[in-house]
Parts: structure tokens; sequence; C-alpha cells
């Protein structure tokens, strides 16, 4: 059965008893109302029930025979992805990091990683089978992907992307051109990122290319908690303002070295210092 059409000029009219109309706006809760919603219903500890038992509760899936093997058996094809040569880094080393896109605008993870037709052009161009297309991760793809996507706005240029300032020679240069002379020269990177950063949809070379370019930790005011998981993952240290702080208020604008102490053990939610080239000190989460 086909639900009837509804009409273009459909309008449902909402008012209360003294006539007046009600509008989208008058009843759309407030960010704190939704949070207490949350803290009040969303229990950190379903979660952890859940996750604790998710690999024995399928009797089925453990049941499976399955060789045990960690590469591909001759016949088999494997995936085209280029061998992954850099090392992850070690999480109790010092970071001595010069920012790269230093100062970005970037919340959505298609900022970080955009996707589209000029990857598949470049794959399909070396005989990639169209029918294989969802293959595109190909690293010298993803890494001239990354932070390319034109609505990222980098605050070292007050432009869009794909570009950025190169230091210390203030080259402007595309952000794959500015990674590979600061990984050249030896530089770790670090990312100066505002609120929400890694939201959007679930993509995890948004991770992987900033890895690839050598970016070794990020700095924003708050995360997606998937993308956050992905970058712990690829060796890329997440890093979170105190609350209050931002790159504005501490007077950050991108041009000056980091260095990021790591204490061992390393705990989650651990307070690190980070101290600047310029003299300022301050504490990160």
């Amino acid at each position: 059965m086909r639900a009837p059409a509804v009409p273009d000029d459909y309008v449902i009219t909402l008012s209360v008893a003294d006539g007046k109309a009600v509008f989208l706006s008058d009843i759309w809760p407030l960010r704190q109302e939704i949070q207490t919603v949350e803290r009040q219903f969303v229990i950190h500890a379903m979660f952890k029930e859940v996750y604790e038992k998710i690999e024995k509760v399928n009797e089925h899936w453990n049941a499976l025979n399955t060789p045990p093997q960690t590469s591909c058996t001759p016949g088999t094809p494997c995936p085209p992805i280029s061998s992954l040569h850099p090392s992850l880094m070690d999480w109790r080393s010092v970071l001595f990091s010069q920012n790269q896109t230093a100062r970005v605008s970037v919340r959505h993870r298609d900022h970080i990683f955009p996707a589209g037709n000029i990857a598949r052009t470049y794959l399909t161009g070396r005989g990639l089978n169209p029918r294989d297309g969802s293959r595109r991760g190909n690293d010298a793809v993803v890494a001239r992907h990354t932070f390319a996507n034109i609505r990222l706005f980098n605050k070292f240029l007050n432009n869009q992307a794909p570009r950025t300032l190169h230091l210390p020679s203030d080259e402007t240069l595309d952000v794959f051109d500015a990674a590979e002379c600061y990984q050249q020269a030896g530089f770790p990177l670090m990312i100066l990122a505002g609120k929400e950063y890694g939201s959007g949809s679930s993509r995890d070379w948004a991770s992987k290319g900033p890895f690839l370019l050598g970016i070794k930790a990020v700095l924003a005011e708050s995360y997606e908690m998937i993308h956050r998981s992905n970058l712990v993952g690829m060796g890329v240290i997440p890093l979170e303002y105190l609350a209050g702080d931002t790159a504005d208020s501490l007077d950050m604008t991108g041009r000056e070295r980091h260095t990021v102490v790591i204490p061992e053990p390393l705990t989650p939610k651990m307070i690190v210092d980070i101290k600047l080239n310029t003299g300022k000190h301050s504490r990160r989460g």
C-alpha cells in the first residue's frame, strides 16, 4: 500500500489557547536540556556491559572455523594498499612539534578526508575495476586528500583549504606539500582545532590520513568519540584543552613550537604539560 502524496502547499499550523502561532524555535530544546536528559538516561555502564560481552554472545560466529593467518593466501586478491612504512609513534616520547595546518576550523570528517570523483579517476586510470571502487584506501590518494576539502578554513591564511603556510619560510603550499617538507626536516606536527573535531560520517581514513602526513597530535576543544578512538589507534595523540581554555584565550597563533611531555605510565584523561618556545606553559587533558 502506497502512502498518499503530500501536496506541496500542505501546512501544519500549531497554536496555543490564545491563538498565537507556534514556531519550531519555540519548542526546540536548548542544548543544556538535551545534556540533562543524556546524563539521566544515557548511562555509561550500559555501554561498558555491552562491550564486555560482545565477543561472547554470538555462539555461531565464535564457532566458525577460520584459518590462523595474518596475510592473504596465494590466489586471494588483496586490497590495493601500499605498505604503510612509517612506524607508530612511541607514546612515551616527547613531541617537539611545529603546527602545520595550525588553527584550522575543522569539524566534520569530510573536512579531514573528503572522497569523490578525483580519487575514482586516479584509481581507475591505474587499472582499478570500477566494481572495486570502495577500495579507495590507496595511501597515495589518502595522503593527498587529507585536509583538502575546500570548505575547510585555515586560520593561518584566513582562507579556505587545501593551502597552508609553511614555517619558517612563510611560503603558501598545499597541505600535502607542506607536510612533506616538515617530514623531510624531521618535524612532527600538531593540529590546533576547535569544537567537535572529527564529527560527521564514520571514516577511519580521516585518522590514517593525518598519520601519513606526519601529524602526531591534535589539540582540540572537544572530539567526536569514534574519531578520537581512531586517532589513538593510529598513534595520534588526541589532546583536549582544559575547561574554559581555547587557542584564542591562550593567544596561540600556530607559529609556536610545542613540547608535549607524555609521562609514564600513560592513563586515560590524564593531564599533560605542554611547553611553548614562546615561554608559555599550559596543561592539557
